[in-house]
């Protein structure tokens, strides 16, 4: 096992490997004490076996440049394949703000060709390579070194196992003509709008109970205080203060340190000094809003009442949709645009692009009263009217 740990290394692995078609690429990362993920370990692997067709790249030791990586990155001859892809993208959007291009998605792929939703990389390997995968360094800590042996292996089994999944994997979307559909996906994940938290929005991921402006301007302002410094900081933003915090310090309203001193919620961090101080004046700022300018939540489905008849029977033509096809269900359509659409509804992403080839057309028909759906024995067919 090969562990590169410097920039002339990773140059002469990366110019050998644009002689391939392809390279399979994973990462090790921590994230559970900072804001931006850690990237502690690359792997990385060209299609031909051997000692040297599979590596691991340190980037914690020495003076490595990854350059040469993102250089390969930006070549199109050869691609670049992950499997759930979108953390390790981040990575290096984050680094260097490039993506790989072109890229692969195994778990994307692996949806569309009826692995089911979520497929795991385990189950690939079990299923596609007909190989085993040892979990137990799965939870180690990827900063620390020396690496283990255990670890190395593990880490290298990320991307050798990979070439048999890819290589499967492509021939069947090739076979059943569905590429087109994996790189509408992969858009999204190379799109970096993807990646970018802008403070002013992360009130949105905030789960409040309460639709009332005045208090969701208090929660927008917290929440862009809180986003903000846990980027400034490279901190989680949970260490800085949770979101029940964040709902209660909205509800109370606290206007000076003793106020906020009485939280039940708040870590005891937050009580004092930069974040108490910031806590303070986002809520002064939130209940000094200007009504115009208050959030105000979309609430799609109270302008047009959900038919409940209408959205049982696209769940059922969901469920043969997805049974034809062999494409997970929640990569077609998820449970709340099925209720959108029964609502009336049509900015879905249910009705896009090759979703709408294999289910909106037909959705549209049904909601329309134009086609309607009829048991016969274990499937469904449709029925036009």
């Amino acid at each position: 096992m090969k562990t590169l740990t410097s920039t002339e290394e990773l140059a002469q692995f990366c110019q050998m490997a644009r002689g391939y078609p392809y390279v399979t690429i994973d990462t090790e990362f921590l994230r559970e004490r900072t804001y931006y993920s850690k990237l502690c370990l690359i792997q990385l692997a060209v299609p031909e076996e051997g000692d040297d067709s599979a590596v691991l790249v340190d980037p914690l030791v020495g003076d490595m440049s990854l350059e040469p990586l993102y250089d390969l990155f930006r070549d199109t001859s050869v691609v670049k394949v992950f499997h759930a892809a979108r953390q390790d993208l981040e990575i290096f959007f984050v680094e260097a703000g490039v993506f790989p291009n072109p890229l692969f998605d195994t778990q994307v792929a692996a949806m569309v060709c009826g692995f089911g939703e979520q497929a795991g990389y385990e189950t690939l390997v079990r299923k596609i390579a007909k190989q085993g995968v040892d979990k137990t360094s799965r939870f180690t800590d990827w900063s620390r070194r020396p690496l283990t042996e255990a670890q190395k292996k593990y880490a290298l089994a990320d991307v050798t196992h990979l070439r048999k999944i890819y290589e499967f994997l492509a021939a069947k979307l090739e076979e059943t003509g569905r590429s087109h559909w994996v790189e509408e996906e992969l858009a999204i994940l190379t799109n970096p709008e993807t990646y970018v938290i802008k403070p002013s929005e992360a009130w949105r991921r905030v789960k409040t109970r309460t639709t009332s402006p005045k208090f969701l301007s208090i929660v927008r302002e917290l929440a862009r205080f809180r986003e903000g410094y846990a980027q400034s900081r490279n901190v989680p933003r949970n260490r800085v203060f949770k979101d029940d915090a964040l709902v209660e310090l909205a509800s109370t309203k606290p206007g000076n340190m003793n106020d906020l001193g009485r939280s039940r919620l708040l870590l005891r961090e937050a009580r004092k000094g930069e974040i108490a101080e910031g806590i303070l004046s986002a809520i002064q700022v939130g209940l000094e809003c200007p009504p115009e300018d208050m959030p105000k939540v979309e609430a799609k489905n109270d302008r047009q009442q959900v038919n409940p008849a209408l959205a049982d029977l696209l769940r059922v033509l969901l469920k043969a949709k997805t049974e034809s096809s062999g494409v997970a269900p929640k990569l077609i359509a998820t449970a709340s645009e099925l209720d959108a659409l029964a609502s009336g509804e049509r900015d879905v992403a249910a009705l896009q692009g090759w979703r709408k080839e294999v289910f909106g057309e037909d959705a549209l028909r049904l909601c329309d009263g134009q086609v309607a759906l009829a048991a016969k024995g274990g499937s469904v067919r449709i029925i036009k009217l």
